[in-house]
């Protein structure tokens, strides 16, 4: 008999669903098809989209495409802005998970570099939701100290560097709300691999090094790095393939399997893997799992990955070729079951906003 296990609640609070202008890389449904055959229940989709959710027009655009499309539970972020756009927080807050601010350079042109501005968002946000920060190395550093001021419950995404874990390890042992995810490429990718990837190993941050993908592991062992999220960014393979490749792999249906294979080969416990993919996000998120909600996973079953296991849009991953530990035989939401190991089950709207 397999060895199946039961994970409840997974969430994934760092994907970047496309719909709206960029429905050719991938539509809410597409995506959250992804989602519930990776395992999830529930994802968190970022506001760099095409039209960005930047205010309140923007956001109801988004609001009702992904409430008519998502198979999975959702939720969204709100965008900070470069020119300051906290006026609209108190209109948007009720309808959002958090609020997002891209302090170094990423997909869309939304970069907030003014420190002014940077701090006038955390003056206004309210911090009963995440402030959710895409801060590199140095920026890292300056928004820790936004944080030391403001006390307001802030998440890193894409922790990559040695010195990244370093700052958020020093951040937490001073007892500041702060928490941060890791990418399951930057642990299992490093920039050697970029001659055997090229741009299908584009992303932003961009892959690292050795030592620093060491750091992450490290970083993942003594509880520093609270979640695993796949930051699930898919691109047609045209478009990678292009002079001018976007940065961004897809992930949602190789996160679970890729951290199982890691159970497998000794390098991390089960229950640490569920900790980082269900209870945590669901804790730092303020989620409580619906009953009934729950992924079957296989995991001593493993398979070469192909492009056909994929339901995402764009049929491809970094991980091709790669033999996968941990193989989703069913996902059930609120009782209902949305997918079969192979079919989704359910139609487009069938998932709920969280936060709405």
């Amino acid at each position: 008999m397999s060895n199946i296990i039961t994970i409840h609640g997974m969430v994934d609070p760092h994907v970047h669903l496309r719909g709206l202008d960029w429905a050719h890389k991938g539509t809410f449904y597409s995506e959250t098809c992804a989602a519930v055959a990776g395992g999830y229940w529930a994802v968190m989709d970022m506001p760099n989209t095409t039209p960005p959710t930047l205010n309140r027009p923007h956001l109801d655009k988004k609001l009702a495409e992904i409430r008519a499309q998502a198979v999975c539970d959702w939720g969204v972020y709100f965008c900070a802005s470069a020119t300051g756009n906290w006026d609209e927080y108190p209109q948007i807050f009720d309808d959002v998970c958090g609020v997002k601010m891209f302090n170094n350079d990423t997909t869309g042109h939304l970069l907030v570099e003014d420190d002014a501005i940077r701090e006038g968002h955390y003056a206004h946000w309210d911090g009963r939701k995440i402030f959710a920060n895409h801060a590199e190395n140095e920026t890292c550093a300056t928004i820790i100290e936004l944080v030391r001021k403001y006390r307001k419950p802030t998440h890193i995404v894409h922790v990559c560097t040695a010195y990244e874990v370093d700052l958020i390890r020093h951040a937490k042992a001073d007892g500041l709300p702060i928490t941060c995810g890791v990418c399951p490429h930057h642990l299992f990718l490093t920039e050697d691999d970029l001659p055997q990837l090229g741009s299908l190993g584009w992303m932003k941050p961009t892959l690292k090094t050795r030592t620093d993908q060491d750091a992450l592991w490290q970083g993942i062992a003594d509880g520093v790095i609270d979640v695993v999220e796949s930051d699930h960014a898919p691109h047609t393979r045209a478009e990678k393939a292009s002079d001018n490749p976007p940065y961004g792999v897809p992930g949602l249906e190789t996160t679970l399997p890729l951290m199982l294979t890691a159970v497998h080969e000794g390098r991390i416990s089960l229950e640490k893997v569920v900790d980082l993919v269900a209870n945590n996000p669901r804790h730092i998120w303020g989620l409580t799992c619906p009953p009934q909600t729950y992924s079957l996973v296989e995991i001593d079953e493993s398979r070469i990955l192909t492009t056909d296991h994929l339901h995402s849009l764009v049929k491809w991953s970094p991980f091709e070729g790669m033999r996968l530990y941990g193989i989703v035989r069913e996902t059930w939401i609120r009782g209902v079951k949305v997918y079969d190991g192979e079919h989704i089950l359910v139609d487009g709207g069938f998932g709920v906003n969280l936060y709405g």
